[in-house]
């Protein structure tokens, strides 16, 4: 059986549901700012006592219906009941009717959060806030014809309740932050931060401002500007600035800015152009709901928040053009950090692999002797194409006098399905030219079609009479033998022509379509390239895999790692990591002493980790690290290089740098080379020995520098040396 990652148990899933719905408030799932967030709530007990309790109502609630478990541990079926239990806190005094209300309210709260996540979520767009507000205006309304709720009056005693929570120390620690020499238009920003948690003074605020910017640099600066795009619009307009200080409200800026620019979007300088353009809008519905609900007696809350993130989300969906300028996030990861750097990191790495990853359609080494846009025949219609040659050392494609066909180095050489699909048409009737004649009526000569999905077709022509070994209709694998070169219809020498074509039939009209993986040949050098589109001049080949570094480097579900490990002076020590699968068919390496996790993932030609989590003081860290990117095959000093995120091998007070100002541009970068050196057995291709470097650069220059040697063997990764800015540490292994 596989190893399949554990479900988290329904006391996990409940803790950290605790924390997350304080985080969630704000897009994010961190602890530290949760407990912030906490505390923050409990500046006025009653109201955080209520808040606390909504939360654990609706997360029991939750489990015990039977609801996504991983909803619950992210906090997205308790931070509206938070928000409903804080504002019932505010608004009403303890007592039995009270808490029954409380109880109650949490519960529908939380039945509200079902339905918007089925009705809002099945055109993808966030429930947001949205229970939050029907829960708490169904109960206000409610609530005024319950004789038994009375108005809470806590606020007036205040400095009271800090007293007998805090003492002395916290009243003077409240004071002093309230009396702050700040402009006016500060003081209004914190307060408003402080709001969204119902508490309507500087020093919440700023507490909820150290918070945000523990979570993320990029939030809190765009907080920053949806609040003072509003305070600067008011003022332009020549608006009543009172409505930002109403309640303190102006958290709609804050948390419309928040959503808009780093969490739903990737951060960008588009993201920040949009903040700043979408802020007359929430001042208008600000306006007009505050007139409309006035009537009612009923705060907007957070409702121009709400509309205007899921009008403009929803209007997003219907682009045509422009599709970066903003982004939306495909993967969501709680940080606008995080899903700017992995977003950039992906688009670099994999941009393109929703591509289908087509071969080169040989074996060997074979030079391109016409590319895209040729110029002889690869014009027009038909200028997305290759013509492929074998040639030897001297450039040459043929030995002898050159006269016949069977002159020519790639003649009658083995043509391969450059991926599976289904033989769709064959054309088996014209002999071999003589060389330098061209059979002008027949084009293409001998041809075969293969279907690989329904807008995707690959077609090789002059092939060779009869030595077709498929037929119409069959399905046919990745590198299978279908044919062979021949010197058929317009080829004045044998040579295989190979283009990719939305449409069966010969003749159609090319697309560009670049080749997975290919090994470049430059005189004693190799590199690889990767979902490129080989050029004229060219000499390429598809990776020839080597079984030893397939075998180390194919992790299988259930498989056990064990190595002895020594760091410098220190007694040897065991680790133990375990491979494992998610219901998702993700794979990772799980180390349960360190709780870390690195994923990975394997295509046949190239084995590499693509994210991490858990402690980076780990070795499986530094494993990670090392082997982030290993071509499955072995060519002696080939140089693989690749990128990491800028957060994954970064110093603290340089990413807090690059945070600031990383949606407009980026000066670090963090860097993988992988070196292949010598074979111990050169005849048998056993016995690597490989280098990798990862490296954190500012401009040209290195900052921080990781190195590792590896020693493969046919037992697997026998061994590697990492060396982390002096500390050194030898891994052996010990079972595989």
């Amino acid at each position: 059986m596989p190893a399949v990652i554990p479900e988290k148990t329904s006391l996990s899933s409940f803790l950290r549901g605790f924390l997350n719905s304080y985080s969630q408030v704000f897009f994010s799932n961190s602890k530290i700012f949760a407990i912030i967030l906490i505390i923050v709530s409990f500046l006025d007990f009653h109201t955080g006592l209520s808040g606390l309790i909504a939360v654990l109502v609706s997360n029991a609630a939750a489990l015990g219906i039977g609801f996504n478990r991983r909803n619950i541990a992210n906090g997205y079926y308790g931070f509206n009941s938070l928000l409903a239990g804080l504002g019932i806190g505010v608004m009403y005094q303890s007592g039995p009717a009270f808490f029954t209300i409380l109880f109650f309210a949490s519960l529908l709260t939380l039945f509200l959060t079902a339905t918007m996540e089925g009705v809002i979520g099945k055109y993808g767009l966030p429930y947001l806030s949205v229970p939050f507000l029907l829960g708490i205006w169904l109960v206000t309304l409610a609530a005024r014809q319950f004789a038994s709720l009375q108005i809470n009056e806590s606020g007036i005693y205040q400095m009271n309740e800090l007293y007998a929570w805090g003492g002395q120390s916290l009243v003077d620690v409240y004071n002093w932050f309230n009396t702050l020499p700040l402009p006016e238009s500060l003081r209004l920003y914190f307060r408003s931060l402080g709001a969204i948690f119902f508490q309507y003074h500087l020093f919440g605020g700023i507490l909820v401002a150290i918070g945000l910017i523990i979570y993320s640099r990029i939030a809190f600066l765009l907080s920053l500007t949806g609040f003072f795009s509003a305070w600067f619009y008011y003022h332009f307009i020549g608006a009543n600035i009172t409505e930002l200080s109403y309640g303190y409200i102006g958290f709609n800026f804050i948390l419309t800015a928040i959503a808009v620019g780093g969490y739903f979007i990737i951060p960008s300088r588009w993201s920040f152009l949009w903040v700043i353009l979408l802020t007359p809008l929430i001042s208008i519905l600000l306006t007009s709901s505050y007139t409309v609900f006035a009537l009612f007696q009923l705060s907007v809350f957070s409702l121009p928040f709400n509309l205007i993130v899921l009008i403009f989300l929803y209007a997003l969906k219907f682009r045509e053009r422009f599709l970066t300028t903003p982004e939306l996030v495909s993967y969501q990861q709680h940080s606008p950090e995080k899903n700017l750097y992995s977003h950039n990191n992906y688009k670099i790495r994999f941009g393109k692999v929703f591509f289908l990853p087509l071969a080169l359609p040989f074996s060997g080494r074979w030079k391109v002797t016409q590319g895209h846009q040729g110029a002889y025949t690869h014009t027009g219609e038909w200028q997305y194409a290759w013509d492929f040659e074998v040639t030897d050392e001297d450039d040459a494609t043929f030995s002898g006098s050159g006269e016949r066909p069977e002159d020519f180095y790639g003649y009658n050489k083995p043509v391969l399905a450059p991926e599976a699909g289904w033989v769709e048409e064959i054309l088996d009737e014209y002999d071999d030219n003589q060389i330098g004649k061209m059979d002008l009526e027949h084009n293409w000569g001998n041809t075969l079609i293969i279907r690989h999905n329904d807008q995707l077709y690959s077609k090789l022509s002059h092939l060779k009479k009869g030595s077709f070994k498929v037929v119409t209709g069959e399905r046919v694998s990745k590198g299978q033998h279908v044919a062979n070169c021949g010197n058929s219809g317009r080829s004045p020498a044998p040579h295989l022509h190979f283009q990719l074509q939305p449409t069966p039939h010969i003749g159609s009209k090319t697309i560009e379509y670049p080749v997975s993986h290919f090994i470049l040949h430059e005189k004693d050098r190799f590199s690889l390239r990767s979902y490129e589109v080989p050029v004229e001049g060219m000499q390429v080949s598809n990776i020839r895999h080597n079984s030893t570094l397939q075998k180390a480097f194919h992790f299988i579900p259930g498989q056990v790692l064990r190595y002895q490990v020594k760091c410098d002076n220190a007694e040897p020590a065991e680790v133990s990591w375990e491979v494992q699968v998610d219901a998702y068919n993700n794979t990772c390496i799980w180390c349960q002493k360190s709780r870390s996790k690195a994923w990975f993932r394997n295509d046949g030609d190239l084995h590499y980790f693509t994210h991490f989590e858990g402690d980076r003081a780990s070795l499986l860290y530094r494993f990670f690290l090392g082997a982030y990117k290993v071509l499955l095959g072995h060519y002696r000093n080939l140089v693989v290089t690749d990128n990491y995120p800028v957060h994954t091998f970064n110093k603290p007070l340089l990413i807090f740098l690059q945070d600031l100002v990383a949606p407009f541009f980026l000066f670090t970068r963090s860097t993988f080379r992988l070196h292949y050196l010598e074979l111990e057995d050169e005849l048998m291709q056993t016995g690597f020995r490989l280098k990798s470097e990862t490296t954190l650069s500012i401009g040209k220059r290195v900052t921080k520098r990781l190195e590792t040697e590896w020693q493969i063997g046919t037992s697997g990764i026998e061994s590697f040396r990492v060396l982390d800015e002096g500390k050194t540490i030898e891994a052996t292994l010990i079972e595989s």
